[in-house]
C-alpha cells in the first residue's frame, strides 16, 4: 500500500476541467491525484524562422512550477530539469499533430504546474493535447481550419515505477536491484 492508500498497481484518480481558461483557444486544468497542471494553447499566425514558407506549422511547450507548488518555495526560472519538460512535452505533441495541415501557425501550450506531487511531466503531456485539440476546434469553429484531421490519435502519458524490486502489474517488468559500489 502506497502512502496515499493506493494499491501499487492503481493510479491516482483523475479529473479535467476542459476549457478552463476563458481567452485561451484551448485550455485544460488537469488533476492527477494531488498534482494539478494547468494547460493552456495559444495559437498564432506564423512561425519560426527555420519554418518559414515550408507550409507547415509548430507546436512547443513551455513548463512551469509555481513558486509555492510544492513543500518549499521554488523560483521561477525553469532551469536544466525545466528545460528538458519542455523539450519532452513539444516533442509529444508535435508527434500528436500533422504540421503540415497545422499550415503557417505556431500552437504554443503552456504548462504550470499549480501543485506537485509526482507526475507533473505526464500530467503536462496529457493536459497539453486535450489544450491543442480544443484550439484546433477553436479555429475550425472560426472557418480558420477546415476540419480536425491535423490531429493524430490522442496522446496521454503515466509514470510508473519500482519499488523496492518489486513487480509492476501495469508494466510487467521486474528488476533486482544493483549492489552499490563503495
Amino acid at each position: 500500500m502506497r502512502p496515499d492508500g493506493r494499491r501499487p498497481d492503481e493510479l491516482r484518480p483523475l479529473e479535467i476541467i476542459a476549457g478552463f481558461q476563458k481567452h485561451a483557444e484551448g485550455s485544460a486544468l488537469v488533476k492527477l491525484g494531488d498534482t494539478w497542471v494547468l494547460c493552456s494553447a495559444s495559437v498564432e499566425n506564423g512561425v519560426p524562422p527555420f519554418l518559414a514558407g515550408k507550409g507547415q506549422g509548430w507546436i512547443t511547450a513551455e513548463y512551469a512550477m509555481l513558486p509555492r507548488s510544492t513543500h518549499t518555495r521554488s523560483k521561477r526560472d525553469p532551469g536544466g530539469r525545466g528545460k528538458e519538460i519542455q523539450r519532452l512535452i513539444g516533442r509529444a505533441l508535435r508527434a500528436a499533430v500533422d504540421l503540415k495541415q497545422l499550415g503557417e501557425r505556431t500552437i504554443t501550450v503552456d504548462c504550470d504546474v499549480l501543485c506537485a506531487d509526482g507526475g507533473t511531466r505526464v500530467t503536462s503531456i496529457t493536459g497539453a493535447w486535450i489544450a491543442i485539440g480544443l484550439a484546433l476546434k477553436h479555429l475550425v469553429a472560426r472557418g480558420t481550419l477546415a476540419d480536425l484531421s491535423a490531429l493524430k490519435p490522442p496522446v496521454a502519458a503515466v509514470s510508473v515505477g519500482l519499488v523496492a524490486a518489486r513487480s509492476c502489474s501495469i508494466c510487467r517488468t521486474s528488476r533486482t536491484p544493483r549492489p552499490r559500489s563503495t
